[in-house]
């Protein structure tokens, strides 16, 4: 970057974040070259149902789809305060034949609003495969911790056990919930087409004498043309902004998602069973040296919160907007549009780094369970007193519930270990199931059918929604910074 450009401000997204593919995506190259392509696609369609253009006026517009004079494009808008107009007399300037047929019949909206439905179909795509990628790396991680015990949490308090591999399959269930519905979204995203100033078709019908049928046959094409199967039957000036409000429901439906695992991430890490991935020259903080902290869980927490907070404004954009048409919808989704896609490409990008690297230490989750497990066990210890030793429930329970108190004490009153097993074994009571108490108290007894749920959820759930990326799932990811 140049000293000039350090000058203004840059989008941490586009100069930090998100990956060279979507910030091209959202690039003004992309933008305005896509509306050449719209205005020499709308001419040759009007010339093949027989309007009066030449092949040397549309060989002319194909010799300049990318030859853009960005200045002249800036003086323009400068001069006639309309985008679109400004880029109109910009292509007419290396294209003085073709001139009087570019633009021929349409409205603004229709290189904007279709460029916009375009951009965000191949934003889809990118997230698409990113997520998919993320569900396969976290998937092969669940599949290596299977089987192995971890203390499970609810209301953040140690509960009955669970593994580390079904729990990230909870991860990744949400995230199948997201690449089902961004699949929906993109199966269902349709081209505005060919509608003219408020949605009527009123200036191609009158550019071919009335006749409806090449007014619907220009619509077909052109929508096929650019890459859609079907376009909007109905539309005001604009397609319906309700259509913005599905695309970015569904990314900050992502965003929470990605949100509730880093967070999981960031609560185990400080309990110190796992870690991201944490690079060699890393530093986690400028005063202690010995910190790992979490920076990119972290950072996918704070760009998630951006993007659930943008869903808000297309809902506010297509609540506001007047009859066919206002315009205080363009200058917010120019920003919403973008960093809604930025921000999940941002997420995705990070959250798969993330998944290639987590870091699991099985002897501080034993640790931990070594804490709770003689409280979790009680019942077993009960019922083994009463089935091998002949105890009386009632009175069995009480023995346990004094020693458990006890053992409680020590934890909490003089911050000692858990010393209840040791109780048990010096406990001549107990002396029945003494040499049954390592078994009693084996973790693997207590984490019920989660390595067979595993197993069942990534060969009939997740295989199933991978199957169409396959082939397209083994990119490795490196962050910027």
């Amino acid at each position: 970057m140049d000293t000039e450009a350090r000058n203004v401000y840059q989008s941490p997204l586009t100069g930090r974040y998100a990956s060279k593919e979507m910030t091209y995506n959202f690039s003004e190259q992309k933008k305005f070259t896509t509306w050449r392509k719209l205005w020499l696609t709308l001419a040759e369609v009007q010339k093949e149902l027989g309007l009066n253009i030449t092949e040397e006026q549309l060989q002319e517009m194909r010799d300049n789809l990318n030859n853009i004079d960005y200045r002249l494009a800036t003086d323009e808008e400068r001069k006639r305060r309309h985008d679109v107009m400004a880029h109109v007399h910009t292509y007419c300037a290396v294209c003085p034949n073709a001139s009087p047929i570019i633009h021929l019949g349409a409205t603004s909206c229709y290189v904007t609003d279709n460029t916009d439905l375009i951009v965000m179909r191949d934003g889809i795509d990118i997230v698409q495969l990113k997520l998919a990628r993320c569900v396969k790396r976290l998937s092969e991680f669940a599949e290596r911790y299977r089987a192995l015990p971890t203390l499970g949490f609810t209301h953040f308090q140690p509960a009955q056990l669970t593994t580390v591999g079904k729990r990230a399959c909870l991860w990744i269930a949400d995230l199948l919930i997201d690449l089902q519905n961004v699949t929906r979204v993109r199966d269902g995203l349709r081209f505005r087409g060919v509608k003219g100033a408020t949605g009527t078709q009123a200036s191609f019908l009158a550019l071919f004498d009335g006749d409806h049928c090449k007014v619907e046959e220009l619509d077909k094409r052109v929508t096929e043309k650019s890459g859609f199967s079907s376009c909007f039957i109905v539309t005001g000036q604009t397609y319906s902004r309700k259509i913005d409000v599905e695309v970015l429901s569904v990314l900050g439906s992502l965003g929470a998602s990605v949100h509730k695992i880093c967070t999981d991430l960031r609560l185990l890490a400080n309990q110190k069973e796992l870690e991201e991935p944490f690079e060699l020259d890393q530093i986690g903080s400028s005063a202690m040296p010995y910190k790992r902290n979490p920076m990119r869980s972290e950072r996918c927490c704070g760009i998630a919160r951006h993007l659930m907070c943008l869903v808000a404004d297309a809902q506010n954009t297509a609540a506001v907007q007047w009859l066919e048409r206002s315009l205080d919808d363009s200058a917010n989704r120019r920003i919403s549009l973008a960093e809604a896609f930025l921000s999940a490409d941002s997420l995705l990008h990070t959250l798969h780094n993330i998944a290639e690297g987590i870091v699991v230490y099985p002897k501080v989750i034993q640790h931990h369970i070594d804490q709770e497990l003689p409280f979790m066990a009680s019942e077993n210890i009960i019922m083994a007193m009463v089935k091998d030793g002949g105890a009386d429930r009632q009175e069995c329970h009480q023995q346990i519930k004094v020693l458990s108190q006890e053992a409680a004490a020590q934890v909490k009153q003089h911050g000692k270990a858990n010393d209840m097993v040791k109780r048990i074994t010096d406990t001549p009571y107990f002396s029945p199931i003494h040499d049954k108490l390592m078994q009693l108290l084996d973790p693997a007894t207590f984490i019920g059918r989660a390595p067979q749920q595993v197993d069942k959820f990534l060969s009939e759930e997740v295989e199933r929604y991978l199957e169409p990326y396959k082939g397209q799932l083994d990119h490795k990811v490196t962050l910027v910074v």
